[in-house]
């Protein structure tokens, strides 16, 4: 049997899969960006397994997370939005996607692309630790208050330093799988 980070043991399905696929894995691809800023932000105050189980409900809701049609929606879409079960229906969560794809255009524009700007606060290259238990591992970090401090600065929202951190470790900024986890030794071999 595979020995797997401990938050995703005895856990569904689609979770597992989540940790054994996705986590950790360095992302250069900014329409998976947006997701995972759409879906962390989405997140605060609640449980990731919650989030995951209603992600195909934000794909749908969120133009399959086409940041330039979210950037262009109008009011009369934010209230088909906070009326839609298949997400979560905060009001300044669902205004903060409607800003942040606006902001996230910016960025791309600035930067080239949003991959470019996001991997300048680790050097371009995945923050490896080596934390044998859960409980090692931060909640945040200087880099994630760093980028944290410039995405607020920038006008995005929902973007505090644990929300960042989380982003960061979903998409491979760091690899933040203890030693003992079959992925880690996965990811460092092939992308780090």
């Amino acid at each position: 049997m595979k020995k797997r980070c401990q938050w995703c043991e005895n856990s569904f399905d689609e979770y597992i899969k989540y940790h054994d696929e996705e986590w950790g894995v360095p992302v250069h691809d900014d329409k998976l960006h947006f997701e995972f800023l759409v879906l962390e932000g989405a997140q605060a105050g609640l449980s990731w397994s919650t989030i995951l189980k209603k992600r195909e409900g934000y794909r749908k809701a969120f133009a399959d997370f086409n940041v330039e049609k979210v950037a262009h929606f109008a009011e009369e879409d934010y209230e088909k939005l906070i009326q839609d079960p298949a997400i979560i229906r905060n009001k300044l969560k669902v205004r903060s996607v409607m800003n942040n794809a606006k902001r996230f255009l910016e960025v791309q524009s600035e930067f080239g692309s949003f991959d470019r700007y996001i991997w300048s606060f680790v050097d371009h290259k995945p923050i490896v630790n080596q934390w044998k238990e859960m409980k090692e591992v931060p909640a945040k970090t200087k880099e994630s208050d760093a980028l944290s401090k410039d995405l607020v600065n920038r006008g995005f929202k929902f973007v505090g330093s644990t929300i960042i951190y989380a982003h960061m470790q979903a998409c491979g900024l760091v690899n933040d799988h203890t030693t003992d986890c079959f992925r880690y030794q996965e990811i460092v071999g092939k992308y780090s």
